[in-house]
Order: structure tokens, then sequence, then C-alpha cells
């Protein structure tokens, strides 16, 4: 087991999956756009996963979903400080901010965030998030992205390579490696062929650090399912989150908790105790 220190608050890794419950504060989230993007909708949505059993409540104002229009720095912030604010006051959870851009992450973090969920894997910028991760000591969830789906050698040591940059970032700004989890980043850059032989693959990442695995409802489950539209793909979701979990993932990310938390105090109850 692994305690990871997230502010005033931890977590454990490896004692049971973790589930990270998604909240979109944006009008255009693939899945759940304009459901909760005023504030008491949010809250009220924040209350539900939680009492699903939510360990993590993963707050977003930009869509990052494939064509999505990218916002302002100050739009975002003025998406997701109220949520967060409010969230940290009222309830005691730990609140992950989504997001790639170092200046939403710094206000997200005087608001309350314990962790910071890096959609460029600290590549995006010139080593400002990087530095903002080493001032604040908190962890980091760094996810592989690239802006196309081309791959010209195998994709799990593409993975390898890009969070091997991600480590050297981190190593050059003196942050500790224990405060870095991996996300393979299912759906970024990536077709339904590619999202699936990773995850039928996740286990080759597990020597590099813990890892978060956001499957959620993502298009590869929607081929899978015939191609059932968003609000259809729970069932596919869970199947996700059992493989995941026979891989070795450390934390879920989902839209629909209750059923994925269902599912992983069975999953572990299997995998971890025969492990």
């Amino acid at each position: 087991m692994k305690t990871i220190s997230c502010g005033n608050k931890e977590i454990i890794l490896g004692e049971r999956t973790l589930v990270m419950g998604i909240l979109n504060v944006t009008p255009d989230s693939f899945s759940d756009g304009g459901r909760y993007n005023n504030l008491d909708s949010a809250m009220k949505q924040a209350e539900r996963l939680i009492s699903e059993g939510a360990d993590i409540i993963d707050v977003g104002g930009e869509s990052t979903r494939p064509g999505h229009t990218q916002i302002t720095s100050e739009e975002e912030i003025s998406r997701v400080v109220p949520v967060i604010e409010k969230i940290s006051k009222n309830l005691d959870t730990i609140i992950s901010i989504d997001t790639y851009k170092y200046d939403v992450a710094e206000e997200a973090i005087k608001a309350g965030a314990n962790i910071i969920n890096d959609i460029w894997g600290l590549q995006y910028d010139k080593g400002e998030m990087a530095e903002l991760v080493k001032k604040s000591n908190l962890p980091i969830i760094a996810m592989h992205n690239q802006n196309d789906e081309i791959y010209n050698k195998d994709i799990m040591l593409v993975l390898r390579e890009f969070f091997e940059k991600t480590f050297k970032i981190a190593d050059k700004y003196g942050i500790d490696r224990d405060k870095i989890i991996l996300d393979p980043g299912l759906g970024f850059g990536k077709n339904v062929e590619q999202n699936i032989e990773i995850l039928s693959r996740l286990n080759e990442l597990k020597d590099m650090g813990p890892i978060l695995l956001g499957a959620s409802k993502k298009r590869f489950i929607g081929k899978l399912l015939n191609d059932l539209p968003f609000d259809e793909r729970v069932e596919g979701t869970v199947a996700t989150t059992v493989i995941g979990i026979e891989k070795g993932v450390d934390i879920v990310r989902v839209h629909n908790v209750l059923e994925n938390k269902r599912a992983c105090l069975v999953a572990d109850g299997v995998y971890r105790k025969r492990g």
C-alpha cells in the first residue's frame, strides 16, 4: 500500500480500488454537458457522487472531447472555482481539478483542490505546471495525450516514452515521483482499436507507477456495444472497470459511481485477495 498526501487529506493506493466521480461544470462535455454548470446542480451532483461511494470528485471546466472549443483560463476559472470552494467547505471529500492550464490549477488549489489532473502530463507548457506541482506538493495525474492517432511503434512503448518524459520534467523541478499517478489516456489521440489494445495491456505500465483508468462511456465502448449512445454505456463502463482492476489499476474515473463502486467491491474481493 502507498499513502499519498493531498494537502490536508490523503489517499491510500493498493488497499482497494478508488473511485473518482466526474463532475463536469461545462455546457458541452460529451456525456453530461450542461447538466451541472450552475452551482446548485453541481453541488447536488457532488453530494450524490459521494453518497454513491466516490472517493474523489474530479471537477472539470473545459470539455476536452474531440473537436472541443478551447476556452480562456479566465472562463475556466469562473466555472470551477466557485464549485470547488463550495464542495471544499461543505463536503468531506478529496477534490481533483481537471485542467492542463497551470493558472487554472493554481486558483483551484486556492479554492480547495487536492489533486491536479493534467491531460498533458506536465508537457503542455514550458514548466509552469511542474513549478506549481512542486510548490503545492500535491499529487498529479499525468495523462498520455497526442494530437493524432498515428503510432509508428508499439503503442505501449509510446506511452512508456511519454511517461518517461513526464518523469524527467518532474525530476527537473524536484517533484517526488511518488506523487505521480499515470493515466493511459483512453480516447485521447487513439482510435477504437488502439483503446482496446491499451486496455488489454494495462498491466504493462504497472511497473511505472500507480495507474488511473478513465474509460467511462467512451467511444470504443459504444462501438463494442453496436454503437450505443453515451447514456447507454454504463454496463460497458463497468466491464472496463473490472478489466482494469484485473490489470492492476488503482483508480477508476467514472460518471456512474454506484454501479462502478459495486463492481470494484467484487473485483477487489477476487483479484486483490487472490494477489
